[in-house]
C-alpha cells in the first residue's frame, strides 16, 4: 500500500527532565509551518540512527517532522 507524506521543518526549542525518574524526557519541537497555537510539540526524546543505536536530540537542533498516512486514509485536495 502506498503512502502520502508531508514534511515541515522543526527546531528543538527545549529539552524536558521528567518529574519522575520512571518517565521520559521530553523534546519540545517548535514546527515552523503550524498554526500558532498548535506550533509547539512535546514528544519523547529518543532517535534512532541507522544502526539501531539510540540518542537524544539538542536544544537548537534543526529537526524533520513527517506526517505519513495510507492513501486509503486521504482525500484529494480540492482545486
Amino acid at each position: 500500500m502506498s503512502k502520502r507524506k508531508r514534511k515541515m521543518r522543526g527546531k528543538v526549542q527545549k529539552v524536558i527532565e521528567p518529574a519522575l525518574p520512571s518517565e521520559p524526557e521530553k523534546a519540545q519541537i517548535g514546527i515552523e509551518e503550524a498554526d500558532e497555537l498548535y506550533r509547539e510539540i512535546r514528544v519523547e526524546n529518543v532517535v534512532t540512527d541507522e544502526k539501531g543505536k539510540n540518542a537524544r536530540l539538542k536544544v537548537g537542533a534543526d529537526v524533520d517532522v513527517v506526517i505519513e498516512a495510507d492513501t486509503d486514509a486521504t482525500t484529494k485536495k480540492p482545486d
